[in-house]
């Protein structure tokens, strides 16, 4: 029987037998009985565990543990027969999972007439005291949330926040409550000054904004690869008919003089002497990288330079010799832009993988293609049929020759004709068991700043209880107050940990989970995505801890000032976690705007969600189905 045909039998079997059916409630109160045995079985089993916590989290440790319980069984069929007698499908427990299955059974008993069988036992959290638990525990880590709307917006800083007092005073007012700065980028000296701009401005704003620095963490990166040729193409715009509306314009200033001549689409300098006797209405000549000669005009004389006319495209490089018409002697161009390095790889491909090696950037005219490894380390653990992404999953492979110097990857998805690869690009290793340290020597070089300036530490590629552990360690033994922990989940590592992690998460004051779904959508597929981010919501609400829901939020409006109708939408999905990360771009204060207009729209639409409860496969083996439950599928 399909899924509908077992909805509708269902169905019709609680019509049939009528609402108040006392054969019926009985059915579901030893179903629900055996329930509520196995969510205490696991509370047990998970005592250390939990004694381990703060005492502002032994509740939320407690609820976390029933509702690992809860999610081990298939309760749709019984979700169904609940709600066709009237009565909560348990699809929204998770702040309050043991209260709630009780306020059902004990609505159970009083329709059979068991008034003496009700439930004993106090619960952890009830419905009004779990969602309290999570607003404490959210307003501890991200500060008072804004009127109107109670997601926080994280706001990515650029670099130049080190420096531009009025794009850190415009993310302010436009309504940043966090802002995040990335310790992989820029160094301690501007992180500083990001985080004083911040406080400096929030404070002449009135309101409250947090900093968060993450820490660079273990980061799989391609290494360095050596420049390109300095080579420029610059061509005339022509309209339908492929007629001349607007020649190329090429701009020639002295070289050591570092002017942009207005209107150039290129500004290249040349020897003084030689550029101050050219006039406007001179005739210049050259030959270009392709053999083909070309006459260009000289358009407009300024202070900075001369601005050449030329109706034909021409390929310029450092070679290229120019001179007036009819002259002899001439000047040679210089300070052409060079192109960053990038491999070509296209399916079949094999691309070598190396260890990075400093001062020497790989060459992309290699045969076969090779690249640098930023962690050589992690070569040694990738084995032979391991799969291997790069660039945020846009070009992929499979691991066919392994060994502890180098690593052979057969290309197996790109793009039809091929795509570029370059330098530091994420590599993602889905398949290999990585044994990385969560903190690098950088990393706790770094975190005495950290401390200082921080009002949370992010911890990136959290992947165990251990790595949580690690972090609050390193802390401790610190000067000061310990900044609270934000835990960056970025591997399916990770992900399938997360109920240790959260237990450890909850052995100090305050803590808070980022779903990092760009390198999550890599590691555990993209068609997973969704699940996986649902999931690890769930599971953080039942745990009384507050989520980030990061990476490509309005990316398009960010970048370009123009959103596709998937980012609109995915923004107002966004509004179910306690926090939204916007990343940097030119019209990221445009973003925080529509960003904050969205959630405090959809505020009044949803809260969290209601789910249909199937069984979850990520934590842990699914449990023995005892005998008396005839009617809760186990996953097998």
């Amino acid at each position: 029987m399909d899924r509908t045909t077992d909805a509708n039998a269902t169905t019709r079997e609680a019509a049939a037998s009528g609402p108040w059916d006392h054969p019926a409630c009985e059915a579901l109160i030893a179903e629900l009985q055996v329930l509520r045995e196995s969510m205490l079985e696991h509370e047990a089993r998970l005592a250390p565990q939990l004694a381990a916590v703060d005492p502002a989290y032994r509740a939320s440790a407690a609820n976390l543990a029933h509702y690992l319980a809860l999610r081990r069984y298939d309760l749709r069929r019984v979700q169904q027969r609940l709600a066709a007698i009237g009565l909560s499908s348990l699809g929204r427990a998770e702040t309050h999972v043991l209260a709630n299955l009780d306020q059902v059974l004990g609505i159970l008993h009083r329709l059979v007439g068991h008034e003496g069988r009700l439930p004993v036992r106090p619960e952890p959290t009830g419905l009004s005291e779990g969602a309290r638990l999570l607003a404490r525990h959210t307003e501890a880590l991200l500060g008072a949330a804004p009127a109107e709307r109670s997601a926080r917006i994280m706001v990515t800083l650029p670099g130049e926040a080190a420096h531009d007092d009025a794009l850190v005073a415009a993310l302010v007012a436009a309504g940043m409550d966090i802002a995040r700065i990335n310790c992989a980028h820029d160094d301690a000296a501007a992180w500083v000054a990001m985080a004083a701009r911040v406080r400096h401005h929030a404070r002449r704003c009135g309101r409250p904004v947090r900093v968060l620095m993450d820490l660079g963490g273990p980061k799989l990166r391609t290494g360095a690869l050596r420049a390109g040729p300095a080579v420029v193409h610059l061509k005339p715009e022509r309209d339908a008919l492929g007629r001349v509306v607007q020649p190329a314009r090429l701009g020639l200033r002295a070289a050591g003089d570092g002017a942009e001549l207005p209107g150039a689409a290129l500004t290249l300098a040349v020897e003084r002497d030689w550029l101050e006797t050219l006039d406007v209405g001179d005739r210049v000549e050259l030959v270009d990288t392709r053999g083909r000669p070309r006459r260009l005009r000289v358009a407009e004389r300024a202070a900075a330079g001369v601005l050449l006319e030329c109706r034909r495209s021409l390929w310029l490089a450092d070679t290229t010799d120019i001179r007036r018409a009819g002259d002899t002697h001439g000047a040679r161009l210089q300070a052409l832009p060079r192109e960053p390095g990038a491999l070509w790889l296209q399916r079949g491909t094999r691309l070598v993988l190396q260890p990075e090696r400093d001062g020497h950037p790989a060459d992309p005219g290699a045969t076969p293609p090779a690249i640098g490894c930023t962690l050589p380390q992690a070569l040694a653990q990738v084995r032979k049929g391991d799969r291997v992404w790069f660039d945020d999953g846009h070009l992929g492979g499979v691991v066919r020759r392994s060994g502890t110097r180098k690593v052979e990857v057969e290309i197996t998805h790109a793009r039809d004709g091929g795509q570029k690869l370059g330098a530091d690009k994420g590599i993602n290793l889905p398949d290999t068991e990585l044994d990385l340290p969560a903190l690098t020597a950088q990393d706790l070089a770094d975190l005495p700043t950290v401390a200082a300036h921080a009002d949370l530490v992010g911890l990136s590629f959290t992947q165990s209880a251990a790595d949580v552990q690690a972090l609050r360690a390193a802390l401790a033994a610190l000067p000061g107050p310990s900044p609270a922990l934000m835990l960056k989940l970025e591997t399916r590592r990770g992900f399938e940990a997360l109920p240790e992690i959260l237990l450890a998460a909850m052995a100090g004051p305050a803590a808070g989970v980022m779903i990092a779904r760009g390198d999550l959508a890599v590691e555990c597929g993209f068609e997973r995505l969704a699940e996986v981010q649902e999931e690890i919501l769930w599971a953080c609400e039942a745990a009384h801890l507050p989520v980030v829901w990061a990476t490509q939020v309005l990316e398009g409006l960010a970048k370009t000032g123009q959103p596709s109708r998937a980012e609109i939408t995915d923004a107002a999905m966004a509004g179910r976690a306690e926090c939204v990360m916007l990343n940097k771009g030119p019209h990221v204060v445009d973003a925080i705007r529509t960003l904050d207009d969205i959630l405090r729209r959809m505020q009044a639409h949803q809260d969290k969600k209601r789910p249909l409860l199937r069984a979850l496969k990520s934590w842990g083996a699914p449990a023995v189905a005892p005998q008396k439950r005839p009617r809760m599928v186990q996953v097998k």
